[in-house]
């Protein structure tokens, strides 16, 4: 589907210091943010800040995943495995439950493609 609307260009790193200065303000350590969804609700992606401890849970991966880091050093742990990644580095989001750490204050931008049903 085509659309005559300009591209929007979003600052990563000034994103990335926005939402750590929220997460730091924030009860829950996190801060999101969401940067695109398409129209037909399969392309995703989300900003998510954490202070260093904070973390999401282990959940199952909704489909194709990455996490790239904007900011500051993760860790992405599987029932058998862990990737830690730092600014600049991407991790490919394993097909199993996985949760995700932030090792120091961290902004990382979660790119998510839902499975065909």
């Amino acid at each position: 589907m085509e659309t005559d609307a300009p591209p929007t260009i979003v600052s990563l790193p000034q994103l990335a210091e926005k939402h750590l200065d929220e997460a730091a303000q924030s009860s829950s350590g996190r801060s999101s943010y969401p940067l695109h969804r398409d129209q037909l609700d399969k392309l995703r992606q989300l900003m998510l800040a954490m202070r260093a401890g904070e973390s999401l849970s282990d959940h199952e991966n909704p489909g194709e995943a990455t996490v790239y880091v904007v900011r500051g050093r993760v860790r992405l742990t599987t029932a058998s495995e862990s990737y830690e990644a730092t600014e600049g580095e991407s991790i490919v989001v394993p097909y199993e439950r996985h949760g995700l750490d932030a090792i120091e204050d961290s902004a990382v931008v979660l790119t998510l493609i839902s499975r065909p049903m």
